[in-house]
């Protein structure tokens, strides 16, 4: 070995090491980054994860884990996932309201009927999806409307029409469905709890769309491809039998063949579009829920302190954990479904993280260049708690009659 040799082998030596040091550090920088990412992402999922294993050391796996889980309710939710998720690829949702917006001609009527949709759509279609579906298509349609504040305004609007819509129907949300199950609810007295303050909610709503100015504006283009007959008919009737199952007309195992069957007969893609991590949401916070239930101070005090202030307690519950996890939890522990309900739907309004959906629709307005995140947060929070001391109200004043 020369001298020239010598002198750079150290030196490559080195330096290989110290790439090696810096491609450690790299991937270690990077699956922090995906770590910390999936927990901005997935929040409740992360924080109901965290409980479950937790409330594991107390009570050990058993035989008795088996029953934690409602398997009715995950097999409804993923059958109705699937089956919104095939009327998503096939662009139904836009040419509905590409029709709906054409007689629009103001800012006002604009964000009336934007509002009205989200609130019909919800009912059928869950609230999430509704924002998912229309909070973009009105970032688009705003885009040639130089007025930040009707943007925000009208989203907001849209989230809070979609969280009441949600509410009027078994299949709105992912609480209203585990409720229905878990309580054997019909759908009359489903009706009867939830139509006045969802009435009363839409009314107040839409007289805030007399905020909104009456300049002109242009409507988004509802042309474009046609809509697929044949994969149109598919999906619609995996929701009529996803709708059976809720009212319990059909077993729930003939709602998960078909949706198996939907998708590998028109879109293998469509199972992947499911939002598995609501799934697994429910599982850990079953798993949780089942566990504190076994011991029994803790089982004590959540009934003490439920019993006849279901309403206000869910409420109250649902602006710290959202109203999902608090259905959850607080089910096991009062027998009285209907107070339950609509303290979890009411609870949903006010702080943005009362409802997974207002989460959703902050999501996406905030990744928009133009974005005012403090303005929007701060309209948000007028409303929406104005909206849960009305609800409240109007519902302290039906139980007094």
């Amino acid at each position: 070995m020369n001298k020239e040799t010598r002198l750079r082998t150290p030196l490559t030596a080195t330096g290989g090491v110290q790439r090696a040091s810096v491609n450690v550090c790299t991937k270690k920088g990077a699956d922090l980054k995906r770590i910390t990412g999936f927990i901005k992402a997935q929040p409740v999922l992360v924080i109901s994860f965290v409980l479950a294993l937790v409330t594991m050391i107390a009570v050990p796996p058993d035989k008795a884990y088996m029953g934690y889980c409602n398997r009715t309710v995950l097999i409804e939710l993923f059958a109705l996932m699937t089956a919104v998720a095939g009327f998503r690829t096939i662009g139904i949702f836009d040419k509905v309201t590409g029709q709906l917006l054409r007689r629009t001609g103001t800012v006002r009527r604009l964000g009336a009927v934007l509002t009205l949709i989200c609130f019909f759509s919800a009912m059928l279609i869950t609230n999430d999806v509704a924002l998912i579906t229309f909070v973009p298509l009105t970032l688009l349609i705003y885009s040639g409307i130089k007025d930040e504040k009707s943007l925000i305004l009208t989203i907001v609007l849209e989230t809070a029409a979609a969280n009441l819509g949600s509410m009027m129907t078994p299949v709105g949300n992912p609480q209203n469905l585990f409720l229905y199950d878990k309580y054997g609810l019909t759908a009359m007295t489903f009706l009867r709890t939830m139509l006045p303050v969802g009435a009363v909610g839409l009314a107040a709503v839409m007289l805030l769309t007399f905020l909104l100015p009456k300049d002109k504006c242009e409507t988004s283009d509802d042309s474009g491809a046609k809509v697929p007959v044949i994969k149109a008919a598919v999906y619609a009737g995996l929701f009529l039998l996803c709708i059976a199952a809720v009212f319990r007309l059909v077993p729930d195992w003939v709602c998960l063949i078909a949706a198996l069957a939907a998708a590998l007969a028109c879109d293998k893609k469509l199972l992947a579009k499911v939002d598995y991590s609501l799934l697994a949401t429910f599982i850990c916070f079953f798993v949780f829920v089942g566990n504190i239930a076994r011991v029994e101070a803790v089982s004590g005090f959540f009934s003490r302190i439920l019993d006849g202030r279901e309403l206000i307690v869910s409420a109250l519950l649902s602006q710290f954990i959202s109203n999902v996890p608090a259905a959850v939890m607080l089910a096991e522990f009062t027998g009285k479904g209907t107070e339950l309900l609509l303290g979890v739907d009411i609870g949903g309004f006010g702080t943005i993280i009362a409802s997974l959906a207002s989460l959703i629709s902050f999501q996406i307005y905030r990744r928009e260049e133009r974005a005012k995140a403090g303005r929007y947060f701060a309209v948000f929070t007028v409303i929406n708690f104005a909206l849960l001391i009305l609800l409240l109200a109007v519902q302290y004043i039906i139980t007094i009659i």
